[in-house]
């Protein structure tokens, strides 16, 4: 017990320490300006939740943007009606998103399989066609939700005298932009990683578990399992409330965009990708497709064309012109290949590549420290 608890404080502190360190890591990879590392540390977030639900129950969930959206559109309220701090945004975020949640679970999880999958589907775009039309007054349609001069702000009106552009989001007086907004995500995203650690550690997960291995057995032993799955359906939820409210806090804006049935496609390729019922598993998932998305996609032909210009022209010119095939507009090509290979060759997601090579390292220096052992027990005079 106090080596599976020392591992895991290993493993948090490690996790922690690389997520902290992320500007300086990524720089190699182009990847280091502010608004990447927020989408990094946000949609991490938002995996690791929807793992909580898909890793641990099996209940497999496309509708996640529903509370992606209603979480940045709580957190814009609260800085039209209260205050620009990011804290009550926050909270409101996970709230909202919460309640939905328990709305939406309440009535889904009647079903399993992919009947489950299509109810969440089908909230999901009824909250998307609401938000883009019959909730305008609320939500702002199309043009979406976005502050204004003229919001009462009520809670800063009484300690800030208002000035003459828009305010920014800030935590009690820092602004949440650039890095201090990246690292204000960031120790988000180690906060719900140690949530959800000890929720894949502690009895309650491993119910969960037991849900994802047989629930019909588990029924049959008079144990209600819906409970169970319905709170885990509710802290998805609340995460991904807290990743939507991020996102307002690092750009105070909602739109409809945001609950298409495309975002929550996305965050179940990057469970997938990292690895199924992994604790970091979906934060590599998160981060690759957003490196993909905002990397891959920047590069034309041009930047290739300068990149191989070494090479004799009709050289370069084929070679140009096959790569601009996969980055560009065409970076979603390279992304399926990618998933493709990963789904085939390594079900468990990059995680379970990950631990084949270090089982392999591992195996390679057991014979090795075997031969010393051996080699000494021989040695005369012991």
């Amino acid at each position: 017990m106090k080596n599976g608890t020392m591992n895991d404080l290993t493993r948090f502190a490690i996790f922690a320490g690389v997520v902290l360190a992320m500007p300086l890591w990524l720089e190699p990879l182009g990847a280091n300006y502010p608004d990447l590392l927020q989408k990094f540390a946000i949609y991490g977030i938002f995996a690791i939740g929807f793992n909580i639900l898909f890793g641990l129950t099996g209940y497999l969930s496309f509708g996640h943007a529903a509370f992606l959206g209603i979480g940045s559109y709580a957190a814009v309220w609260s800085f039209k009606l209260f205050t620009m701090n990011a804290i009550p945004a926050v909270i409101f975020g996970v709230l909202f998103a919460g309640l939905l949640a328990y709305v939406i679970g309440f009535l889904s999880l009647r079903r399993t399989g992919i009947y489950f999958s299509i109810l969440t589907l089908a909230f999901a775009q009824m909250s998307y066609n609401l938000a883009y039309s019959v909730l305008t007054p609320i939500t702002n349609g199309e043009t979406g939700l976005q502050l204004s001069q003229q919001d009462p702000r009520i809670i800063d009106s009484l300690f800030v005298e208002a000035g003459a552009g828009l305010p920014s989001t800030n935590l009690f007086g820092m602004k949440m932009s650039g890095y201090p907004g990246f690292y204000f995500c960031a120790v988000m995203l180690i906060i719900c990683f140690f949530i959800s650690m000890r929720i894949f550690r502690s009895p309650f997960g491993l119910m969960l578990k037991g849900i994802k291995s047989n629930q019909n057995r588990m029924n049959y032993t008079g144990l209600n399992t819906r409970p169970y799955a319905l709170t885990a359906f509710v802290i998805s939820g609340m995460y991904a409330g807290l990743a939507g409210s991020l996102l307002a806090v690092t750009d105070p804006l909602a739109g409809a965009e945001r609950m298409q049935w495309t975002a929550s496609g996305e965050v179940v390729l990057m469970t997938i990708l990292g690895g199924v019922g992994t604790l970091v598993g979906p934060m590599i998932g998160a981060g690759l497709i957003k490196y993909f998305e905002n990397i891959f996609s920047a590069f034309n032909n041009n930047v290739l064309a300068d990149i191989f210009s070494f090479l004799p022209d009709s050289v370069s010119e084929v070679v140009v012109s096959v790569l601009g095939l996969f980055v560009g507009s065409g970076w979603h090509l390279t992304l399926g290949l990618l998933f493709m290979v990963v789904v085939i060759f390594l079900p468990g997601g990059i995680m379970e590549g990950i631990d084949r090579v270090i089982s392999k390292f591992r195996s390679s220096r057991q014979p090795v420290a075997d031969n010393k052992t051996v080699s000494s027990q021989n040695q005369p005079g012991e």
